[in-house]
């Protein structure tokens, strides 16, 4: 079984770092193609041993980017070809339709309220986005607030399969080594309680509210781990609020930067999941947060360690001054989160792609899409 993965880019972002981490775990022969923008997460993926190939698409009216993606589909001989990100499931689906590729699978990890890989949704976006998803036959939803999405957009069911995002829990447990090596290069003391940021750097991620909740704090850093256009703006906002912040830009290694902190705020009211949040809680970190879907479809109290505020500076500032006071700590990892088992979620993944080479020729219809009290259930 061989699998063509085509991504919309390899900076280092949620659903760029969750390919990388499920290309360990798959049962499948695979390689990537990203569509522009080959990054951090590009070179790791690379050095992991897969073949990654770049389109070179230099804007979404590129129209040399599809007969490049048609072409590598073509020489290939992929059975599968498995999309994620919205652009690249437009492209990617019609290129393998081009390529006769004859199974297309696709991930949905962006579609949020208003916006859908950071751009606004429109009725035109919403109207390709639904005329290439029919070309394919499963769409998979990291979280059941994105099936309901799906579903509310017009998809139907039995197309729809809930398997969420993972994690590898042993990569993210607390190293007081790497704590201790990374805070020296940061240069930032042992004792300095460090709170901590992650994901891109754009509009909607709530960081400039980080640094507010900081301010006037000394003895107090915060570690912002990300890129993205809003870096420039927020390095000076951290400037005028006079916040001893460190922005690391992209990065490949978030594992051993969690453990460099000693809380983890998370702002965001735009999550399809809230990786940030279920990493930062495997890393026993106390974690601030706005929206997580992934928390919101575990038992309630099944992770004591997080605590939920809305998205305002005042509510924020009193949760992370309160965190602060207590002082630095690590906390035992929710053993809930082994429902984000990365091994067991590429195994369900795998399963799929068998169950789709297995019906050649036939609809494929999936019931893995249920639902009781409104919740959606894993297989």
């Amino acid at each position: 079984m061989k699998v063509l993965h085509v991504i919309t880019g390899l900076h280092a972002g949620g659903a760029e770092q969750q390919l990388r981490l499920l290309l360990r775990h798959l049962d499948a022969a695979a390689e990537v193609a990203t569509l522009t923008n080959p990054g951090a997460v590009a070179r790791a993926i690379q050095a992991e041993g897969t073949v990654v190939h770049d389109v070179g698409m230099r804007s979404n009216t590129d129209v040399r980017a599809l007969p490049r993606l048609v072409s590598i589909m073509r020489s290939g001989r992929y059975d599968i070809v498995h999309t994620h990100l919205y652009r690249a499931g437009v492209h990617g689906r019609v290129a393998a339709r081009l390529a006769g590729v004859r199974h297309l699978v696709s991930t949905e990890h962006s579609l949020g309220a208003r916006f859908i890989e950071g751009r606004r949704i429109s009725a035109g976006v919403r109207a390709l986005y639904l005329a290439s998803e029919r070309l394919g036959e499963a769409t998979i939803a990291v979280s059941a607030t994105v099936a309901r999405r799906l579903v509310a957009w017009g998809v139907p069911g039995r197309r729809i399969h809930m398997i969420p995002n993972g994690i590898d829990s042993r990569e993210l447990q607390f190293d007081p080594v790497r704590r201790a090596r990374l805070r020296a290069e940061l240069g930032i003391p042992a004792d300095r309680f460090v709170v901590g940021s992650v994901g891109r750097l754009v509009q909607g991620k709530g960081v400039d509210l980080v640094l507010h909740a900081i301010r006037d704090r000394p003895g107090v850093s915060t570690l912002i781990v990300g890129g993205g256009p809003e870096l420039p703006a927020l390095t000076a906002t951290a400037s005028r609020l006079g916040v001893d912040a460190r922005f690391t830009g992209e990065a490949s290694h978030v594992s051993g930067l969690l453990s460099t902190m000693d809380l983890l705020v998370a702002p965001s009211t735009e999550e399809t999941f809230g990786m940030a949040v279920v990493e930062g809680l495997a890393a026993g970190l106390p974690v601030v947060y706005a929206t997580c879907p992934a928390l919101d479809e575990l038992p309630a109290a099944a992770a004591p360690g997080a605590r939920r505020v809305p998205p305002e500076i005042p509510a924020l500032r009193s949760a992370v001054l309160a965190a602060i006071a207590a002082g630095q700590r690590r906390l035992p990892p929710p053993p809930a989160l082994d429902h984000y088992d990365i091994t067991r979620l590429a195994g369900r993944v795998t399963k799929l792609y068998r169950r789709l080479l297995g019906r050649v020729d036939q609809t494929f219809v999936s019931n893995d899409l249920r639902s009781n009290d409104g919740r959606f259930q894993d297989d």
